[in-house]
């Protein structure tokens, strides 16, 4: 029991947690650790650093053994394969136990010594997360101009409207934030966001230093900016209506239902009007607007019933009544 409170101890004196996910990155490590250190030690910040070797297949994670024999501060976790950045982070989170969390990218792009600055933006003015923004970037234009789009459109959906960088690899967290939100998928995008969602809402930036990479090459794709819009439009729905589905697909698949009702009377209408009025008259199901109103009544039907059954898995879920507490008396 006293070996326990002495763990619990030492990992509530830790300043910062560093959560450093990364791919193969064996050339930069040593010195990415190198500079970390002398930063921590520069400003007497304690610390650890986590570094998530999601599954390289070069020598990472010996070099990150190595390191750890030379500072006691380096704590290792290794995936078996590769399962991406989101899982990485999300690891890296659960186990931080430092009162400010930092995320950087193995790569040196980022620069540690933007540390103390995020550091105090957190404990003294107060900010739940800031976000690192590359205002100057040292990136090809095919991948600065989507950066641009996308970071608009996320600006737009989240409301979030004072960043301009979602996605810069550097951040820094309050430990409270890293504990209630669940970075899956591909969602390490979109952080901000997520901790908006989870009731986090005063979130800051701060222009930091964009290097060039000097070892290896970039491990994203432009195929990331097509799913970003996806898991956007994801977060979006699941956070507006995540917990009351029948609000969205119920509405909808009304009006649908509705519509298409209110044509099937018309075309009725129509031909009944001329064959009293002795007017040329087709049959109902030569009309395209018959078909068309038939299959938008059906869309409706299904667009309600996927509303109901949401709803049905919404109330038997395990956390439909859980709710985040920020203080009690």
């Amino acid at each position: 029991m006293a070996t326990e409170k002495n763990e619990a101890g030492k990992k509530a004196d830790i300043d910062i947690s560093v959560v450093i996910p990364l791919y193969n990155e064996e050339e930069s490590l040593p010195e990415l650790e190198a500079w970390i250190r002398r930063v921590m030690d520069e400003n007497g910040f304690s610390y650890e650093i986590i570094f998530v070797n999601d599954g390289s297949t070069d020598r990472s994670q010996e070099v990150i053994e190595a390191l750890a024999q030379s500072n006691p501060h380096i704590h290792g976790i290794c995936f078996r394969r590769n399962y991406g950045k989101s899982p990485a982070l999300n690891t890296g989170f659960a186990r931080a136990a430092g009162r400010v969390v930092i995320t950087m990218d193995a790569d040196l792009q980022d620069s540690p010594d933007e540390i103390p600055e995020l550091y105090r933006m957190i404990t003294e003015d107060r900010y739940d997360l800031v976000s690192g923004y590359k205002q100057k970037r040292y990136d090809p234009l095919s991948k600065t101009l989507p950066t641009k789009l996308f970071n608009a459109t996320a600006r737009k959906v989240s409301g979030i409207k004072n960043l301009h960088d979602f996605n810069c690899g550097l951040k820094a967290y309050r430990s409270t934030v890293v504990k209630h939100i669940e970075v899956y998928g591909d969602m390490h995008r979109y952080i901000p966001y997520l901790a908006k969602l989870a009731g986090f809402n005063h979130i800051g930036e701060k222009v930091v230093q964009h290097r060039a990479r000097k070892y290896g090459k970039t491990k994203f794709g432009l195929n990331r900016f097509v799913h970003g819009y996806l898991d956007l439009a994801t977060l979006w729905f699941t956070g507006k209506f995540g917990g009351k589905p029948m609000h969205f697909f119920g509405l909808w698949g009304s009006l649908m239902f509705l519509l298409g009702f209110i044509s099937v009377i018309i075309v009725g209408a129509v031909k009944l009007y001329n064959m009293y009025s002795h007017n040329q008259y087709t049959l109902v199901t030569d009309s395209p607007y018959f078909y068309i109103a038939l299959v938008t009544m059906i869309l409706g039907c299904q667009l309600f019933l996927a509303g109901f059954i949401g709803e049905l898995i919404v109330r038997n879920s395990s956390g439909r009544n859980h709710y985040e507490i920020d203080s009690e008396f």
